[in-house]
Order: C-alpha cells, then sequence, then structure tokens
C-alpha cells in the first residue's frame, strides 16, 4: 500500500514541477516552418557531387542562415540533395536566393560598359556591332577568357551591360567581409584579403595594371563578379596605385548598396564559395498567417479527439475513465514539459507532423487503459472480488502493454533513423508520448485503482468502476464458483489485501 501511495505522490509531483519549470524558465515549444510560417527549399547539384561536399556545403549554408539571423533552422543532405527550412524568417524569396548562392567570386579588370536601355536601343535599330558586343556570355564563364555579365537592379531587372577581361584574383584569396556603414559614403562593403602571393598581392597586381595599361583595363575600374553578374565596380584610386600597394584589411567596396545589398553581398562573400553548383528544384513559403491556421488547426483537432475520448472513457468505464483522464494529463504534462526544454535547449522544433504523431499517441495511451480495464472485467466475471481482480489484472495487462508498446517504439525508431524531415519529428514525438504512457501507467494508473479498490464504499460497488454489478452476480450463478465459495473467497481476499 505504502509502495503505490509513494508511486503516485511521486509522479505528480514529477509531473507539477516540470510545469513550474516550464513557466519559470520561460519555456515554449519551438514551433517549425510549418506552424509559424517561413521557407523552405529543396537544392540538387547541377552535377555529380560527393558526400563530402554535399557535408561542406551544408556547413557553410548554415553559416549563411546564421548571419540571416533565422533561429533554428534545419539544414541536412537528404539523398542527394540538401533540404533547407528555414522558421520565421521574414523576407523568405531573399533568404531562399542567398542560400543557394554559390559565390564564385572573381575580380576583373573592366573594359567598358553599356546601359541596358542603349543596347535595347541599338538591338531595335540594327546596330550589330554593338548588340555583338555587348551580348552576354555568362553560360560560356570562364576565369581566363573576356565575358559579358550582366548588372541587376533591387528587383532583378538588368541595368547595365559590362564586358569584363580575364580574372586577376579568384574567391579564394579572399579570407573574409563584412557590411559597414560611414556618413558621407553610406553602406559599403569592406573585403579583407589573404596575406601572400594568392591574395592580396594579385589584387595589388591588379589594381596596379588597371592604372597603367590602357589596354588591360581602359576604365581604370575592377568588377566584381559573384555568379556570373556584377555586383560592383569600384574605380581604382590613382594615387593608391601609384605610390603604395592596398593593405589587405583596408580595402572598400562601394556602389550605393542599400544596407540589405550592402549585408547580403558580406555574408556571401565572408561564409566563401560552396564546392558545388547548386540549383533549386522545390521551394516552398509558408506565410505567418497560414502556420497560425495549421497550428490552430492542430490544437483544435488534438482537443476534439481528446474531448470524445474522454467521454467515452467517463461513460463506460466511471472512475477508472476518470483515473484514465488523470493519467493522460500527468504523461502530457511531463511530455510539454519536455517538448518545452528540447525547443529552447536543443533547437528541437515541434512541427505539424509532430502534433500528429502526439494525438496518434493519445490513442496509444486509451488502448493502454482499456486494456487493463477489460482485465478487471474478466475476473470479475470469472468470480473474482474487486480487489484481488485489481491485484491480478495488472501484472498481465501491463505485460501485454509493454508489449503493444515496445511494437510502437520499434516502428517510431525505425522511422526516425530510415528517414528525414518531418517524418522524423512524427516518429520522435511518437516515441517519447508512447515511453510516458508505460511511466503513468506504471506509476500512476495502476497504483491509484489498487488504492482506489481497498475503499470499502468502492470495493463493495464495482459498478462505480464500470462493471455491473449483475456481471458478477451472474458469474457466480453460471461459473465454476459456488456462490458459497465466492464468498468465501472474498472474505479470504479481504483478509490478505494489502
Amino acid at each position: 500500500m505504502r509502495r503505490r501511495l509513494v508511486y503516485v505522490i511521486g509522479i505528480v509531483v514529477v509531473a507539477a514541477a516540470g510545469i513550474v519549470y516550464t513557466l519559470v524558465a520561460d519555456n515554449e515549444p519551438l514551433l517549425g516552418l510549418d506552424l509559424q510560417g517561413g521557407a523552405s527549399v529543396v537544392l540538387e547539384p547541377t552535377s555529380a557531387a560527393e558526400a563530402s561536399d554535399l557535408d561542406l556545403a551544408v556547413e557553410i549554408i548554415r553559416n549563411r542562415v546564421d548571419g540571416l539571423g533565422v533561429a533554428e533552422p534545419e539544414i541536412s543532405t537528404q539523398g542527394g540533395n540538401i533540404l533547407v527550412q528555414l522558421p520565421g524568417v521574414d523576407d523568405q524569396q531573399r533568404a531562399i536566393d542567398l542560400v543557394g548562392q554559390t559565390a564564385e567570386l572573381r575580380f576583373r579588370p573592366l573594359l567598358d560598359s553599356v546601359p541596358e536601355s542603349a543596347y535595347q536601343r541599338a538591338v531595335a535599330g540594327g546596330d550589330q556591332s554593338l548588340s555583338a558586343r555587348f551580348a552576354l556570355t555568362a553560360d560560356d564563364n570562364t576565369a581566363d577568357a573576356e565575358v559579358v555579365l550582366p548588372q541587376y537592379d533591387g528587383d532583378r531587372n538588368i541595368v547595365a551591360r559590362h564586358r569584363l577581361g580575364p580574372a586577376g584574383v579568384a574567391g579564394d584569396g579572399l579570407e573574409g567581409a563584412a557590411a559597414r556603414f560611414e556618413p558621407r559614403q553610406g553602406w559599403y562593403v569592406a573585403p579583407t584579403f589573404k596575406a601572400g602571393p594568392a591574395g592580396i598581392d594579385l589584387f595589388n597586381e591588379l589594381g596596379q595594371r588597371c592604372f597603367y595599361l590602357h589596354s588591360s583595363c581602359p576604365t581604370k575600374q575592377i568588377a566584381i563578379e559573384i555568379d556570373n553578374e556584377v555586383i560592383s565596380a569600384p574605380r581604382i584610386q590613382d594615387q593608391q596605385a601609384v605610390y603604395s600597394p592596398f593593405e589587405r584589411d583596408n580595402i572598400t567596396i562601394s556602389g550605393g548598396f542599400t544596407e540589405e545589398e550592402a549585408r547580403d553581398l558580406a555574408l556571401v562573400l565572408d561564409y566563401g564559395a560552396l564546392p558545388v553548383e547548386l540549383e533549386a528544384q522545390q521551394s516552398r513559403i509558408v506565410s505567418a498567417s497560414l502556420g497560425t491556421d495549421a497550428l490552430e488547426a492542430g490544437v483544435v483537432a488534438g482537443l476534439i479527439g481528446l474531448g470524445l475520448v474522454s467521454v467515452y472513457l467517463l461513460a463506460y468505464y466511471r472512475l477508472l475513465g476518470l483515473v484514465a483522464i488523470v493519467s493522460l494529463g500527468l504523461s502530457g504534462s511531463i511530455l510539454w514539459t519536455i517538448i518545452a526544454w528540447l525547443g529552447e535547449s536543443r533547437g528541437l522544433a515541434l512541427t505539424l507532423a509532430g502534433v500528429t504523431g502526439l494525438i496518434v499517441a493519445v490513442g496509444v495511451s486509451v488502448d493502454s487503459n482499456v486494456v487493463y480495464f477489460e482485465h478487471l472485467k474478466e475476473d470479475v466475471r470469472s468470480g473474482r472480488t474487486m480487489r484481488s481482480a485489481v491485484d491480478r489484472a495488472f501484472p498481465v495487462a501491463f505485460s501485454t502493454i509493454v508489449k503493444a508498446d515496445v511494437a510502437s517504439l520499434i516502428a517510431a525508431v525505425v522511422l526516425y533513423l530510415l528517414t528525414v524531415g518531418q517524418v522524423r519529428g512524427f516518429a520522435l514525438y511518437l516515441g517519447l508520448a508512447t515511453i510516458l504512457d508505460l511511466v503513468a501507467t506504471y506509476f500512476f494508473m495502476g497504483p491509484v485503482i489498487a488504492l482506489l479498490a481497498s475503499f470499502s464504499g468502492l470495493y463493495e460497488h464495482p459498478q462505480r468502476f464500470g462493471i455491473p454489478s449483475s456481471l458478477r452476480s451472474a458469474s457466480a450463478r453460471s461459473g465454476g464458483v459456488s456462490a458459497q465459495g465466492a464468498g468465501a473467497a472474498s472474505a479470504a481476499d479481504r483478509g490478505a489485501a494489502p
């Protein structure tokens, strides 16, 4: 008796302490993409890629996303592709465009330029010379060739076409970059080159060539090319180029950048080029309002299901049903504490699939209760008293419950290990809820029903447990136990009760 009471008090204290801790620590579940909105994209390599290249690309993309300030993104390999999920991001399209940039960076001498409006007039007027000289050559872009590349405005419209000479410095000569603001200059990007011949020495050589060799760089400008487009074309300062070389950490790239443009450029440069070229295959943008609607629908579905289950348990099992509902509440409280803690400390997001797993787990818990309750009925039907039926039925029922729950756990583990994305969330939360069902069954439901059965007011009225009194009287008349024998067994049971 005392052991059962300790079990019940212990699990109630644990559940209450968990809720208090969650409230005091202000822990909340971290909602996934489909519950709070955000962006998702599947990136596929344009050519065969090694697993090590994909792993490196994942790390670079993760650094870029961290620079965007996205909380707890999910970035992982999915077969031969990369899955990027960015919950809560405000500018979804900007994030999708940024994470997949290969950031192939080159510094080239600017040979000539033409505004896009002038180019279109030349094409319309039949000026084949101009149209041929400034036809885009991005598809045939190599570092050692002259190319014609576009420059875009904020709306991704071409504003100019630039003819560029062979690259003087590649992206691997760059150490990092940062976006900065100066009142007179506005927003600019400050790159830092690597020391030595592979970095700043190459850049200074290019700068000297642009200043001295008119045929090599008539505009005295160096174009910065990223992913087949010109981002900026700063002019080499004459005095700097003539009298002293550039310092590797004292260079500025300006071009009328907005704050967002400067930060995006610095972010891509700072975290380097992807080892493989990636192409977006599937992209999905979920608005915050749609995510809220999905969350509300999941909560409503869960409450309706829980309400119907509660009504069924109370109507069919009476006091046993009430114990089952309280048991569900205790396991749910502990589960909520775990989910909130995992979200705050481990960045584990709760998705709509996870909510589905929790709802399915309610059915698993109810099955456990029903297994025990029906064992009680069978024992009473066979002529046992309520107290002896409780003591006998629980070990048998719990053995069955363990076997059933282990089967669910095996399925959850297999799903978690062999799948990716939201299916893993479903498996994880289903597995957690199943384990807590075993804990609540052993430490609360079984001991509480045994304690209730020891009270004479309930012991003598099995119908209060949802067991009709006619069920026992019928078994006493027709079973292998006589009325007198049943009475003797009852007396023996009362004498042996804990």
